[in-house]
């Protein structure tokens, strides 16, 4: 396990950052991991990619020729005193390539937090209005605001209150765990239709600036609504005045098998916030909306002093190009293709695999102890996930009760590299499910 690119974290001085509150695996990468996933056995495989980061692949050579190119023109100037190419021609980029034909700005920042809380300020400007509507299950980061707007309570949220307020939460439409015991499509999508209600009971329609909602449920399991949702909740918003903020940090930039996932849904959002596999593995996010919609903030209400790094911008360029010329969308369903199968079969054989679910390459496994009561198998999943650790393989966990196993491998992966990792997979629950037969045949 410590050959190649990882070596042992215990022999870092702790001390020096906060280790514990990252939670991180016990190794540590030294160098160049190579460029998607790891297939000798003894060096690493990683479902993660870069926790959504690397759709495109790890350290792809335009994205490196780019980023040097513009590292020896200059590596900073603020862009909100001098003005530089790179971000006006990404800018550029990002409003042809969003959905909507409508005239779109884009505004630039470091992080997929810092997009959602300027995506916030900006609906709030437009409509002058306070209140943000998000949704159970939600992520949207770790900062104050997007802590308020994120669900989850441990890790995330546990000891960090008071959060800002004038946030209001609804039930999102995770079919597997319907919040109103239902079944879709005879539901009617009530639970998208429960908006309406929302603005009668909770919150007042006038009072609400925006709805903001992950197309795919990120941290929240890999949830996936069903095809004609999002339409209904749009339309709803619009009948009110309320704005939609899609969240598409860890969605897009193919990884549902369309550039983003508000396509797939047959949606424009009013904002769309992009991050992760935008920078190509550098730190850059994204906001773009309806142009009326982004000039609404007074002069000096937006900016950074790093926001739209040049080095950020020349990568993102490099990743839009990789997108144009390579056919990443349809590789992406593909590899989603491929891991529904193998997870169907594994539904079949083990009651540990609850719900096989997904759009495109974005997919993931929900394990419960039984298929019927779906009572959440949290510590089954820390066990496959330990396994696969073991084995050469870097799982990450997701979904409220952190027993969702969620693949995130980049879009370049092959199919032979995809099966070896799958191949472990398969074995750790296999280890998993025989380990816990034995124990019930003995009680």
């Amino acid at each position: 396990m410590t050959s190649g690119w990882f070596a042992n974290l215990n022999l870092l001085a702790p001390d020096h950052w906060p280790l514990r509150a990252y939670d991180v695996h016990n190794s540590i990468t030294h160098s160049n991991p190579r460029p998607q996933v790891q297939g000798a056995r003894g060096t690493p495989r990683s479902g993660a990619g870069g926790i959504g980061c690397l759709n495109v692949g790890h350290r792809r050579e335009a994205i490196v020729r780019s980023v040097r190119e513009q590292l020896d023109r200059f590596m900073h100037t603020c862009v909100q005193v001098t003005p530089y190419e790179g971000y006006i021609r990404l800018a550029e980029r990002m409003n042809e390539v969003t959905p909507g034909k409508f005239p779109k700005k884009t505004l630039f920042v470091n992080s997929g937090a810092e997009a959602i809380e300027n995506a916030v300020k900006i609906a709030r400007a437009y409509t002058k209005r306070p209140a943000i509507i998000a949704f159970e299950d939600a992520f949207h980061g770790r900062t104050m605001m997007t802590l308020a707007l994120t669900s989850k309570t441990h890790p995330y949220k546990a000891g960090f209150a008071p959060f800002p307020g004038d946030v209001y939460r609804i039930p999102f439409a995770y079919c597997y765990r319907c919040s109103y015991s239902l079944k879709y499509p005879s539901c009617d999508l009530y639970c998208a239709r429960h908006l309406e209600d929302t603005f009668k009971r909770v919150v007042a329609n006038e009072e609400v600036a925006a709805v903001i909602a992950e197309p795919v449920l990120g941290e929240g399991g890999f949830v996936a609504p069903p095809p004609d949702y999002f339409k209904v909740l749009v339309d709803l918003c619009h009948k009110y005045g309320v704005l939609f903020i899609a969240d598409e940090i860890q969605s897009g930039f193919g990884r549902t098998g369309a550039m983003f996932a508000s396509e797939r849904y047959g949606i424009e959002p009013d904002i769309l916030v992009t991050a992760k596999s935008l920078g190509g593995g550098l730190p850059l996010a994204a906001v773009t909306g309806r142009a009326e919609i982004m000039d609404a903030p007074g002069p000096g209400g937006l900016g950074g002093t790093f926001a739209g790094n040049p080095l950020s911008c020349a990568a993102a360029l490099a990743v839009l190009d990789l997108f144009e010329h390579e056919d990443l969308l349809t590789r992406a369903n593909e590899l989603g293709d491929q891991f529904q199968r193998r997870g169907r079969d594994w539904q079949r054989r083990w009651p540990l695999v609850g719900d096989v679910r997904g759009l495109g390459g974005m997919q993931a496994i929900e394990l419960v102890q039984s298929q019927e009561t779906k009572a959440p198998a949290t510590e089954e999943t820390k066990q496959i996930t330990q396994y696969c650790y073991e084995h050469g393989l870097i799982t990450i966990t997701a979904g409220t009760y952190s027993n969702v196993i969620r693949v995130l491998v980049p879009l370049v992966a092959t199919t032979e590299q995809i099966d070896e990792g799958l191949d472990v997979l398969e074995s750790a629950l296999a280890n998993v499910c025989d380990n816990k037969d034995a124990i019930a045949q003995l009680v």
